[in-house]
């Protein structure tokens, strides 16, 4: 009996499958216009003090997300903003230098891990990207070289954890191959697009 139920479950599957995506469709807009780009391991910062050339610096975040600069030892910068991290530098060199004023420049994005768009499956070059503001699906798809051969494009998902874990259903093989644009939406920090291989 057991058997028999197995495979009624595996014939519910194919036919839903077969019936069309079982996700809604994306949003086309995603990302709101208060995002602020926050600091990841593997980031590079630039560090100027002013009027102190000797405590500036240029340094990378480490893969522990804190850095550390002349006068400032083990500081975190993953998850803030770089005026954060300036206000924060300038607290701790305040013990040795009147008034000092900071200023960090982010010149090398990787960004949080839990704000990178991962894209897995089909994609010509799957990777993590990190994720910029008003950033779309075709961003995505040029960055990850587009399509395999065997991908099943229109059965792509995206899935946003910002939005308790919902996965919305997109149509890549109608954005890159038929060039509709209505198909293109926006992403939002931490969306991962699952890309299934076709199964013919």
């Amino acid at each position: 009996m057991s058997r028999l139920a197995g495979i009624a479950a595996l014939a519910a599957v194919v036919a839903g499958c077969a019936g069309g995506p079982a996700h809604p469709p994306a949003p086309v807009s995603a990302s709101g216009p208060d995002y602020s780009y926050k600091i990841g391991p593997g980031d590079n910062l630039n560090i100027v003090v002013w009027r102190n050339p000797e405590l500036s610096t240029s340094v990378p975040v480490r893969p522990d997300g804190k850095l550390s600069t002349p006068l400032v030892d083990e500081l975190v910068a993953q998850g803030k903003t770089s005026v954060e991290v300036a206000r924060d530098i300038e607290k701790v060199l305040g013990k040795y230098v009147r008034d000092p004023v900071v200023t960090v420049v982010v010149t090398g994005f990787v960004g949080p891990y839990s704000e990178q768009i991962r894209v897995v499956g089909e994609a010509a070059k799957p990777q993590a990207l990190p994720f910029k503001q008003k950033m779309t699906l075709l961003d995505v798809m040029i960055a990850v070289g587009g399509l395999t051969d065997f991908a099943a494009g229109n059965k792509a998902t995206i899935l946003r954890g910002g939005a308790g874990n919902q996965q919305y259903s997109v149509r890549l093989q109608d954005l890159l191959r038929r060039g509709d644009v209505s198909a293109n939406v926006e992403m939002q920090p931490g969306d991962i697009l699952i890309i299934p291989q076709s199964l013919f």
